[in-house]
């Protein structure tokens, strides 16, 4: 081996929250098994520190969503970022791999790549869904984009943007996990139970919008099918206790939840229906084919820019991707505990629809898994040229 190939190659990454921190862990575990002299170093959370990663700054920093949200923690991000800006500037990594977190990550791969380190981002922006502009800003910032969807990739070759579509690495993951039973046995669950998962999101902005909301939905769930079992998951300390928090407010019998650490998978896994917040926990909960609600509530502001600015109907990914509602979406007015419930009791009590749903939700898995991690290596390694051999 040469002296070249066996020294320590740096790869500079960043994850703005809990799904790009599993993506992250993924895509570094994939790299280190194909290039045992690679080190990480930037912003991920549990899983990104578990592979290995030197955290420079803690990624609950870059947690935050919807633009009224973004403006109060504006000075505190930027100051970050110009200081992992300088921090690579000087240490300067092999390649930057921006996962996800656009707003944060593209200013960011730009000033990198104007300085001529390698730039990756991976997961593209919605530019479907909104701010389709943003691809000339993507053009300039980044040295190749790496895609989760198929239609994705054809966006990015219209606009000669280099381009890797790499399926996504849940496909690949989720692909044989265990059945409800099994993991209802691990969980302690009834085998016969009515079971419900709530995943009202990862940041501590969405469990202080939604926990209440998730709750008083639950609780009005219970009460029309008595003996229904609830399963919670979430990411950390701070939303767990948020979680409990509200829970502690529930007027009345509490339903009867399981409050978690993490999990996500098993809790969706377990259940007969996810009531969901959007976001990357909906195809996470389809790529397990289970029914789901999807819900949403943000800020009036944020709401309203956003809503003006979206050029199709749909949030849920599963929507997105099936091209139409094939699960129902409640979002912001419509987020009410009454018509979440409904929606809910209208799954647990319609076998046929959740056994379409799981078949549908199948057809996704199957597209999806791509063996992502080995595209992805392909897709770095050729991003690094020789420094990689």
């Amino acid at each position: 081996m040469s002296e070249r190939s066996a020294a320590t190659i740096t790869i500079g990454i960043v994850a703005g929250e809990a799904s790009g921190d599993l993506l992250g862990a993924h895509l570094m575990r994939s790299l280190v098994a194909h290039m045992p002299h690679v080190s990480f170093a930037g912003i991920g959370g549990p899983e990104m520190r578990a592979a290995g990663m030197q955290v420079l700054f803690p990624m609950e920093r870059l947690a935050v969503r919807g633009y009224v949200e973004v403006l109060r923690h504006y000075f505190e991000i930027t100051g970050i970022r110009r200081r992992l800006a300088r921090h690579f500037l000087r240490e300067r990594p092999a390649c930057f791999i921006g996962i996800d977190a656009p707003d944060f990550n593209l200013d960011l791969e730009r000033r990198l790549k104007d300085a001529g380190i390698p730039t990756v981002h991976y997961v593209s922006p919605a530019i479907w869904a909104w701010r389709g502009r943003r691809i000339r800003e993507i053009k300039r910032a980044v040295s190749k984009m790496l895609t989760l969807f198929p239609f994705e990739a054809r966006l990015y070759q219209e606009a000669q943007v280099p381009v890797a579509y790499v399926g996504h690495p849940l496909a690949d993951i989720l692909w044989d996990f265990p059945g409800r039973q099994a993991i209802r046995e691990r969980l302690h669950l009834p085998a016969g139970a009515r079971v419900v998962a709530l995943l009202p999101g990862s940041r501590v902005s969405e469990l202080e919008q939604m926990a209440d909301l998730f709750l008083a939905a639950a609780r009005k769930v219970a009460e029309a099918v008595p003996g229904t079992r609830f399963v919670a998951p979430l990411v950390n300390r701070e939303t767990q206790e948020l979680f409990e928090a509200a829970l502690d407010r529930v007027r009345g019998e509490k339903p009867a939840v399981t409050v978690l650490r993490g999990r996500a998978h098993e809790a969706m896994a377990a259940a007969d229906v996810v009531l969901v917040a959007s976001g990357t926990a909906t195809l996470e909960a389809a790529l397990l084919k289970r029914p789901m609600v999807i819900t949403y509530r943000m800020p009036r502001i944020s709401w309203w820019i956003m809503n003006r600015l979206r050029y199709q109907p749909y949030a849920g990914l599963p929507n997105i991707l099936a091209g139409e509602f094939i699960v129902p979406e409640l979002l912001q007015q419509q987020a009410t505990p009454d018509n979440l419930a409904h929606a809910i009791l209208n799954l647990l009590f319609d076998d046929a629809q959740r056994e379409r749903l799981e078949a549908r939700f199948g057809r996704i898995l199957s597209e999806l898994r791509q063996n992502t991690a080995q595209k992805v290596v392909e897709a770095v390694r050729s991003t690094l040229g020789g420094g990689a051999a």
